[in-house]
């Protein structure tokens, strides 16, 4: 078994996968520590790995125009961060940060690509198990917009029709 295959047994995004399957993706993996603050990447930089959180918690951001870094989402233990290594032009769509000390397994976004090529079987389970990822904080960031635009006012209700004039004497 490849050397990191321990740090992915446990990990729920890889429960499931065949012993060999984590034993080729365990040879691109290894521990990561990122201290409070540290930021791990930033949008639009080139991307190239991915991390299993084990413990603590990042925040997804984004630089918006007129408001700054604004979280999208905050990530803790047995999620995925980053999925943008997997897809062209493979830059981060988001910035990452951690909001606490975090504890995580690393993985080498070139390497697994690699494997996804040459293992069509393993390319098409972590395709299906990515985008499952990526529909998922398109969800987050749905709800997210839709409680950061205000409800529109309510429309006045219609005026009522005109009273008939009485009819003139005949």
């Amino acid at each position: 078994m490849g050397h990191g295959y321990g740090l992915l047994a446990g990990q729920p995004f890889v429960a499931g996968m065949t012993d060999w399957q984590l034993d080729w993706l365990s040879r691109h993996a290894r521990r990561a520590v990122f201290p409070a603050g540290a930021r791990l990447f930033v949008e639009g930089a080139p991307a190239d790995r991915f991390w299993l959180v084990d413990r603590g918690m990042l925040e997804v951001d984004a630089d918006l125009p007129g408001r700054g870094r604004v979280v999208i989402e905050t990530l803790g233990p047995g999620t995925v961060l980053g999925w943008s290594w997997f897809f062209p032009p493979y830059r981060w769509n988001f910035g990452a940060v951690a909001r606490q000390t975090t504890y995580a397994v690393e993985l080498d976004g070139p390497g697994v690509r690699e494997l996804c090529q040459r293992d069509p079987l393993l390319g098409f389970e972590l395709t299906h198990r990515l985008l499952r990822v990526v529909v998922d904080r398109l969800q987050v960031t749905r709800h997210r917009l839709h409680a950061a635009i205000p409800e529109p006012s309510p429309e006045p209700p219609p005026e009522p029709p005109p009273e008939p004039s009485p009819d003139p004497p005949s």
